[in-house]
């Protein structure tokens, strides 16, 4: 049995977002949960959702876009849950069946007892919607500037991909920017398993495909993203437990000649069986960000739309 579920976050500006504890007498009571429920028989999602949000929480929505859809197993059922963030709103949110609330900044959901169904939202409200690739560069100093500089616009999250470099230098470039990147509120996503990942300025491990199907356990890091470029990638990207994938190329790109491109219909294919936050690749840029999250992306990953 599959229960299909609409679920809203509310996010005010200071990055806060709302979650609800489920009341006595229903199911996983005390427990916590993003607010919405279940989407009736003829019911669009969107309509669903302000439903829900109506019933459950007193507000109208005014701004919403998808964030990601995620099912869940459970012992006794299955659920779909179908979540949208919510950036605007009319009415002061409260508990209309006496739950409580909290207002929770989403590096702290998990001191609640949160819902095991929530844990792909939870990483989904964490991740940036934007992630830039490095691209070529001339030496070190040069790196170094253009990523302090993609931080200094606000990108927290950097993947440094750097193919031109054997393993000791691009040990010797992760070296410089992971201190400087982290004093700047940014850091680095690796493309290579054999560095020392838990320091600061290094969020995670970022997995080619061509390395994903040579790993048999999960690498000691903080993120794990990875690449596919199909349903045999992304098969071997989840069973290693891979928080966010990145998927491509959506339209044709240099630095994959000769690739078929998967166009949206074929990303969106990819991204429903993900389970997770997934970001759309291959010759994109901030503008088309509205279609990437139509499509179910968490966000674009690109060079050149951010490397000069």
């Amino acid at each position: 049995m599959i229960v299909r579920v609409a679920a809203g976050i509310l996010r005010r500006p200071d990055g806060r977002v709302l979650i609800a504890q489920r009341p006595p007498g229903k199911i996983a009571a005390g427990r916590w949960e993003v607010p919405g429920g279940k989407i009736e028989p003829g019911e669009s999602r969107e309509a669903a959702l302000r439903r829900e949000l109506q019933e459950e929480l007193g507000v109208t929505l005014r701004q919403t876009r998808p964030l990601i859809r995620v099912t869940h197993a459970y012992t006794e059922r299955s659920v779909e849950l179908d979540c949208h963030l919510v950036s605007a709103w009319e009415g002061e949110p409260h508990g209309r069946e006496e739950q409580a609330l909290a207002w929770v900044q989403p590096a702290r959901i998990w001191d609640y007892d949160l819902l095991e169904a929530d844990a792909p939202i939870v990483d989904a409200l964490r991740l940036p919607t934007m992630l830039p690739v490095t691209g070529e560069f001339a030496d070190l100093s040069q790196l170094r500037a253009r990523c302090l500089a993609l931080a200094g616009q606000g990108h927290a999250l950097i993947r440094l991909r750097a193919p031109q470099c054997d393993d000791a230098d691009y040990a010797a470039c992760v070296a410089v920017l992971a201190p400087d990147l982290a004093r700047a509120g940014a850091a680095l996503l690796v493309d290579r398993p054999g560095l020392q990942l838990n320091r600061p300025g290094i969020a995670g491990l970022h997995l080619p495909a061509r390395r994903l199907h040579s790993l048999d356990s999960r690498p000691d890091t903080g993120w794990l993203f990875a690449s596919c470029h199909d349903a045999d990638d992304l098969d071997r990207a989840v069973t290693l437990g891979a928080d966010a994938i990145v998927i491509g190329a959506v339209r044709a790109t240099s630095s994959h000649p000769g690739r078929a491109p998967l166009g949206w219909p074929g990303f969106a294919a990819l991204a429903g069986q993900a389970n997770r936050p997934v970001y759309a690749i291959g010759g994109l840029s901030p503008r088309d960000l509205d279609q990437a999250h139509a499509h179910g992306a968490q966000g674009i990953a690109a060079i050149s739309a951010f490397w000069p």
